[in-house]
């Protein structure tokens, strides 16, 4: 009984929580995943008790609030409960109960697997002899075998056995499943000791030590038990599951809110998984998780409340928050997940037909995934209202401000919730968002974008895209179906090789100023040759003019001459000059220059993000 605290440490029997096990006053919640133990596992857990070990403690969640409420299910092997409601939820300690429970408290066998994974039939036994040595090793003295109790070599020959009662006495095989029963050990007891009629003294003081130094241990092992009352909040059930959970699989937001809608006989994870398929038939929604879709949802939701309440209230400062903070996600209910649900999907699939409108085709060149969160919620909530080029041109310069000035690097469900309403407001006629009026990009950074671990990488190689960058051979510009078919990425213009042999500082040649998305076939012609070069070679193989190639290299921000007389700073300059001049295109904001800083932050190259890392092939 609870005194007002939302937890107790105390111990119980081992025995009485099997027996409630069996009995369905504790089972577990929804959220707990399969039991997973192998024979070993289950061996060496026998073992600890058999010598008095502590096997860790359990954690158990007390039913009855309404506010938290969880599908209940039968630890594995339990029968025959109908719909029992349990008295407790196991949190931690599934794996370890349920090995317990179903070698201890049945009579079949216990389904699990061999160190090689492979499915098994096992029983579980106690050697006497080796149990009752001196300096004995418990893990020697507990043995597994098949279910017919017979143990074979690899010819298939029996070696042991133990198919019958008289036969486990005479090899003195105790099976542990009789630990509990009190009827089946005296009836198992008897017929040991009188197996041998002549030893039946010698026997019986066997087993008599065999029961001091082994049976008393199982029945008067008492287990740690933590005990979460109900009024904990659902929260703070899915924090401590996270942190104490030692044998199963990690929970999260989403399989907590699974757990809780699975009360009402709602199935979320197929739900998502259904939903999930859809979104992801866009690779560039493939790495969307369920929180963001919850996040999206909560947003959404909480905004509503905020606005029923400002309406019918005049004291606007104590309205409810809009957020999608965790606790928040554990706070949504059924009626509003399912309001929301279809409108949030179809706000994600509108968000990624904007990505391809901003040559974002793939998940790995988003610069924030987490920017997809408000951007989905803010279709959902303008639906067909988004569809004006208007209302797309504020849309997009939010997300550019929020790409360059790399704002969604950090701690983001408040810049969530901050976003949603604020460009929601805009696009009805208010002020710019903060992440609008905020963004800075500093000249000075282009020198430090080196690879996709840096949002701004990946926007700058956006941005040429956007504004109709061509192919160097084939003149095509880079859609949605060549990005694809041609393998574009991301390569060196004045290439490496080239660079190297030159001296030129890997401070600039490596850089965003030097690379450009380019085709695999054409990436190839390039190769390590100098740019006038391979310029001659692309020219030939595509049967181009001069001023062709011109244009495509203008495209792509390139000073033609500069490349063709293989002049790599005056290249720099210009590209470092006309990148900038994209960027403030994207962002609808000039970038203050500083010309001191820009000659200086060369120096500063060795000053990376520190995690960054090349993960592009080049040439």
């Amino acid at each position: 009984m609870s005194d007002g605290t939302s937890f107790d440490s105390t111990k119980e029997s081992l025995q009485e929580i099997l027996k409630n096990i069996g009995h369905g006053k504790i089972q577990l919640p929804d959220f707990q995943r399969g039991w997973i133990w192998d024979d070993n596992h289950i061996k060496s857990l026998l073992a600890s008790i058999a010598v008095s070990y502590p096997i860790g403690a359990v954690m158990l969640y007390e039913t009855g609030n309404p506010e938290v409420r969880f599908k209940p299910r039968p630890v594995e092997g339990v029968e025959e409960i109908g719909n029992k409601k349990p008295e407790w939820l196991i949190l931690d300690g599934q794996q370890r109960l349920t090995s317990l429970y179903q070698a201890l408290m049945r009579t079949q066998p216990v389904s699990t697997r061999d160190s090689r994974r492979k499915r098994i039939e096992r029983l579980y036994y106690i050697l006497i002899p080796e149990a009752l040595k001196q300096d004995a090793d418990m893990e020697d003295a507990v043995i597994s075998i098949p279910s017919d109790r017979i143990i074979r070599n690899f010819r298939n020959e029996v070696i042991h056995d133990y198919s019958s009662t008289e036969l486990e006495c005479q090899g003195e095989m105790f099976p542990v499943n009789l630990l509990f029963d009190t009827v089946e050990l005296n009836n198992w007891m008897m017929k040991y000791i009188q197996i041998h009629p002549e030893d039946s003294m010698k026997r019986m003081e066997r087993w008599n030590e065999f029961t001091t130094k082994i049976i008393y241990r199982f029945q008067q092992y008492q287990l740690p038990l933590i005990k979460m009352f109900k009024q904990t909040p659902k929260e703070a059930v899915c924090q401590v599951f996270e942190k104490v959970n030692t044998g199963g699989v990690s929970l999260n937001v989403f399989e907590l809110l699974t757990a809780t809608y699975a009360a009402d006989e709602y199935n979320l994870r197929d739900d998502w998984e259904k939903r999930a398929k859809k979104l992801k038939k866009y690779a560039v929604l493939k790495t969307v998780q369920s929180d963001d879709f919850l996040q999206s949802i909560s947003l959404l939701a909480s905004g509503k409340k905020r606005k029923r309440f400002v309406e019918s209230n005049t004291e606007s400062d104590r309205a409810p928050a809009i957020t999608c903070k965790r606790k928040d996600l554990l706070k949504l209910t059924l009626a509003e997940y399912q309001e929301w649900a279809d409108k949030v999907t179809e706000g994600f699939l509108k968000a990624a037909k904007f990505m391809h409108s901003q040559r974002i085709f793939d998940a790995r060149d988003l610069p924030y995934r987490t920017q997809l969160v408000p951007l989905a919620t803010i279709f959902t909530h303008l639906g067909s209202a988004s569809d004006s080029g208007g209302v797309k041109s504020k849309i997009a310069q939010w997300f550019w401000c929020g790409v360059f000035g790399e704002l969604y690097g950090g701690a983001t469900e408040t810049r969530f919730a901050k976003d949603y309403p604020e460009v929601v407001d805009w696009i009805n006629g208010g002020d710019k968002p903060a992440t609008v009026k905020d963004a800075f990009f500093a000249p000075s950074r282009l020198y430090t974008l080196r690879t996709r671990n840096s949002a701004a990488y990946k926007g700058i190689y956006a941005r040429l895209l956007v504004e109709g960058c061509k192919d160097f051979l084939s003149g095509d510009e880079i859609t949605l179906q060549t990005y694809f078919d041609e393998k574009i990425d991301i390569h060196h213009i004045f290439p490496k090789k080239f660079c190297v042999d030159k001296g030129i500082d890997p401070k600039q040649y490596d850089c965003i100023v030097n690379k450009t998305a380019i085709a695999a076939r054409t990436n190839k012609i390039i190769g390590g040759n100098p740019p006038k070069e391979y310029l001659e070679k692309i020219k030939k193989r595509g049967e181009l003019t001069t001023q062709q190639i011109e244009d495509y290299l203008n495209s792509h921000a390139i000073n033609p001459e500069s490349l063709y007389n293989n002049n790599f700073d005056t290249f720099f300059k210009k590209r470092e000059e006309a990148l900038l001049g994209r960027i403030e295109n994207a962002m609808g904001k000039i970038i203050q220059r500083d010309q001191q800083q820009a000659a200086e932050n060369i120096d500063d190259y060795e000053n990376i993000e520190e995690g960054e890392e090349e993960i592009i092939l080049e040439e």
